[in-house]
Formats: C-alpha cells, structure tokens, sequence
C-alpha cells in the first residue's frame, strides 16, 4: 500500500507525519498504516508531546486530536502556529466533540477538521490533499 510519487518530498524522501492522539490503540494503528503507506511517522500522545515534536521531526502533516487531557489539542496548535516555521504546515483536527471543537479548531489554527470515527478511506484522501499540495 503505497502512497502515490506526488506525496514523497523532492528528493523522493518519505513525507513526514505528525500523530497526535492520547488513545494508544488508535495512535498506534495509524503509526503502522502510515509506515506501510512510507511515510515517515512521528507520534505524540498529548498536546505538550507534539509541540516537542513537532519542534523536533519538522513534519509536513499533523493529524491533531483536540481533546486530550492537560495540554489539549487546542492549545497545542495554537502553540505550534506562533512558531514562524509552522505557519503553512496543514494541522488536520481529528474530533468526536462536534460542532463546538471543529470551530474552536480553526479559530486556533487548524487547516481541516475530520470526524471521529472516520473511515481510513477518508484519511487516506486527506493525506494525499495536504501531502501532495505541500
């Protein structure tokens, strides 16, 4: 299962992938789909994690949960957008909160919002919209 040419950066080195999730199952899931799909993968399993992360592995996606416990998902793509390199960076928010997050997500700075539960199909296609544009 790989992803198409257009979604490997330049010098056809694997895209980056930013997880951001507190439900281990499903981070861990997602982990092993985009590894298989090759992808460079990076995971965080609360708010604080991913700014460090981010900070660290630079990636080109973020997939962000928005409600996890402390340091949410709000407060962490707000935290990642005040740093000058992550201003065109697409954060996806990854909710089950409804209406509610979804605007509170883009009022932080987050690029798209997808539903939890979501259909891997669904993350698939966002991949490719934000890999392939980047």
């Amino acid at each position: 299962m790989q992803l198409p040419q257009a979604v490997l950066r330049e010098n056809y080195m694997p895209k980056r992938i930013l997880i951001v999730e507190d439900f281990d199952d499903l981070r861990d899931a997602l982990s092993i789909m985009f590894d298989l799909m090759g992808l460079d993968v990076a995971v965080a399993a609360d708010g604080r994690e991913a700014v460090a992360q981010a900070k660290e592995h630079r990636p080109d996606l973020i997939l962000m949960d928005l409600a996890m416990p402390a340091f949410d998902g709000i407060m962490a793509t707000r935290e990642i957008r005040s740093l000058p390199e992550f201003s065109q960076v697409p954060i996806v928010a990854v909710t089950a909160h409804g209406q509610h997050l979804r605007d509170a997500a883009m009022e932080a700075g987050c690029t798209d919002v997808v539903d939890k539960p979501f259909v891997m199909e669904h993350i698939k296609e966002v991949l490719e919209k934000y890999l392939s544009e980047n």
